[in-house]
């Protein structure tokens, strides 16, 4: 794939508009999104994210543009994952609804730049040594037995590295509107809006240890690594606004991600042994009767995995939302008979009382 230094240029160009564009547009003042804007922001940039595959294939060649599809739903699907932490992190921090996009936005930046120096070493490392295929592979493979059985429920505003950023740093216990510092007696504190977007920061720092390895495991162009995860990350914004509770309910999430890292992890273990270079692996050569996992597989492996996981969530959530409304009418209609019961139960015992009937 040809990506010319212009191309370069004029890309993390358009990226730095939309952005700019985003903050002053819908985020400088604080505000709710509604659901029909959210769902229209949401709509524009997946439809933009569709486009601009569609403009790979037709410019560089399908096989390329599937290598785009394939990373961006893995990189959709893992900032998914991020916003149910977001989330978690700014309930902890109780961020007024009003403020929580500039927590967002600032979020989102901090996770694009992040992955940009990854996917910049990462590229490096990939062109100059091929073994780094089997380190990716393995890192997958145990980021994916921690996704699917490792504990979900920590929240990362009480971690230890919040709590050295509290001893460290001077802070006040109140908001003062969506100020990160304010002024106090003489003394500059810091609000607690600064420590929820340091927990997002140190978030955005981990959540790019997997899915740097993930997508270049889909694909070695630096390029369709970079835009797939701009992608990606455009509209998440909206996108939290817009499915909210939603994200509680995608309770196999989790194990959805983990099938879909242990699935790249093979692909690039798979990958190192076809290109094998390590002298106490086959004498330093390659496996050829390894086999290459074509990329239309993967990406049909990968959508199927996210459907499954969405469906077999809302249908697990639905039956037990059921359920407790069952209990709830059950619990309901007991209480009444009840009430019913002893009113009943009253009434015969004031029939049978001696001063029953009496004149008053």
């Amino acid at each position: 794939m040809q990506v010319t230094p212009l191309i370069w240029i004029i890309t993390l160009a358009v990226t730095v508009l939309f952005f700019v564009y985003e903050f002053f547009a819908h985020v400088r003042k604080p505000h709710e999104p509604s659901i029909g804007e959210s769902a229209r922001w949401s709509a524009f940039y997946i439809g933009l994210a569709l486009l601009f595959g569609v403009g790979i294939g037709m410019v560089s060649g399908w096989n390329f543009s599937g290598e785009y599809f394939a990373g961006y739903l893995t990189e959709k699907a893992l900032s998914i994952d991020n916003l149910f932490v977001f989330l978690i992190v700014m309930s902890g921090f109780a961020v007024p609804k009003k403020y929580q996009q500039k927590v967002l936005m600032i979020g989102i930046v901090i996770a694009l730049i992040l992955r940009g120096g990854f996917i910049a070493i990462g590229a490096g490392l990939i062109e100059n040594f091929s073994w780094i295929f089997y380190i990716f592979g393995a890192l997958l493979l145990f980021l994916a037995y921690k996704q699917a059985f490792g504990s979900h429920d920590s929240n990362p505003a009480d971690g230890k590295f919040m709590q050295l950023v509290r001893r460290v740093l001077p802070v006040t216990d109140e908001y003062h509107g969506d100020k990160l510092t304010v002024k106090k007696g003489g003394t500059r504190f810091f609000t607690p809006m600064m420590l929820t977007i340091i927990a997002i920061g140190f978030v955005d720092l981990i959540f790019a240890v997997d899915s740097i390895p993930a997508i270049y495991g889909l694909t070695s162009e630096a390029y369709i690594v970079f835009t797939a995860n701009a992608f990606a990350l455009m509209g998440l914004r909206q996108l939290f606004f817009l499915i909210g509770g939603l994200l509680e309910r995608l309770v196999y999430l989790a194990q959805g991600l983990a099938v879909i890292l242990a699935f790249i992890g093979v692909k690039l273990v798979f990958h190192a042994l076809h290109v094998n270079e390590l002298s106490f692996i086959n004498g330093g050569q390659p496996l050829l009767w390894v086999p290459e996992i074509p990329i239309w597989f993967s990406l049909v492996f990968i959508g199927a995995t996210i459907a499954v996981a969405t469906v077999a969530s809302l249908m697990k959530t639905r039956g037990d939302g059921d359920k407790n409304d069952r209990h709830t009418v059950e619990g309901g209609t007991v209480t009444a008979a009840s009430k019913d019961q002893r009113e009943t139960d009253q009434q015969s015992d004031d029939d049978l009382s001696p001063t029953a009937g009496a004149p008053k």
